[in-house]
């Protein structure tokens, strides 16, 4: 790696982990192995998203790392951030490798919140999982025993696939997803409650129909875990054992333990 953060106590010290997506940004501060405050936010409005990470950075002794998806907004905001925090921040990837083996042919363009979701999910599990990710996109990966990335699925996610519907159609309005009602039937009553139902049931089969695949090529059932914006969806399904709205930023941390791991044996 290029460089390292500072040896602090991460028992005493705060490590700003920073995930910058597709279309908001989720950040918390680490202080140990404890994740207080986290928030999202919206990534159009670059000058409230750096005062937002700048208010938890500037904390003495405090480091500040970024993972993207989305790396216009991220070296924007990284730009930004150098010139408000006492140490410039530091970036997952070119920075703080992310230590995970894979079995991809090519993971050229593997997402880094693949990555980190699967990281956190396979540190806290310590068995075989599957770990979606319903955001902007629905991503479902597999994780073995070993901790090894096997590769998985990746769809769009509810409002992509509304705001496809409308696209591609002369008729379909353009809809915000909503949550139908458990109340309201497996059918919507007018078009836009079938829509809403329609994008919903997509994504349940489709992370039902991928666990079920998962588990008979691999021959066993995994761990199922859930994060993203739109993981609520999948609550009364039955099929999640835990629904984890920061496992990225726990990827993070976990990327971070292990850099300052590594630069402790360097320096025995």
């Amino acid at each position: 790696m290029s460089q390292s953060p500072d040896r602090v106590s991460i028992e005493t010290e705060s490590l700003v982990a920073v995930a910058v997506g597709n279309t908001r940004t989720r950040l918390g501060v680490f202080t140990g192995s404890e994740l207080s405050d986290p928030r999202s936010l919206d990534n159009s409005d670059a000058e409230a998203l750096a005062r937002a990470v700048a208010e938890l950075g500037t904390k003495e002794g405090s480091v500040t790392v970024l993972a993207s998806v989305n790396d216009p907004v991220a070296d924007v905001l990284e730009a930004s951030l150098r010139q408000r925090l006492p140490s410039p921040p530091l970036r997952i990837g070119r920075d703080i490798p992310i230590p995970m083996a894979h079995t991809l042919t090519d993971a050229s363009t593997l997402g880094q919140d693949r990555l980190l979701s699967a990281l956190g999910a396979s540190t806290r599990a310590r068995q075989a999982c599957v770990v979606v990710d319903a955001g902007t996109a629905v991503t479902i990966d597999y994780v073995d025993a070993d901790g090894v990335f096997r590769g998985g699925l990746i769809a769009p996610g509810l409002n992509m696939m509304l705001a496809s519907l409308a696209e591609h159609t002369a008729a379909l309005p353009r809809l915000t997803f909503e949550r139908p009602s458990p109340d309201a039937g497996p059918g919507g009553s007018d078009t836009p409650s079938a829509m809403q139902q329609g994008v919903s049931t997509a994504l349940r089969g489709m992370v039902r129909t991928a666990i079920e695949q998962f588990a008979i090529h691999y021959d066993g059932y995994p761990q199922v875990i859930a994060t993203g914006g739109d993981m609520g969806v999948l609550e009364d399904d039955g099929f999640i054992e835990h629904f984890v709205p920061d496992l990225q930023l726990i990827g993070i941390h976990t990327c971070c333990m292990g850099a300052l791991a590594d630069a402790d044996d360097a320096d025995d």
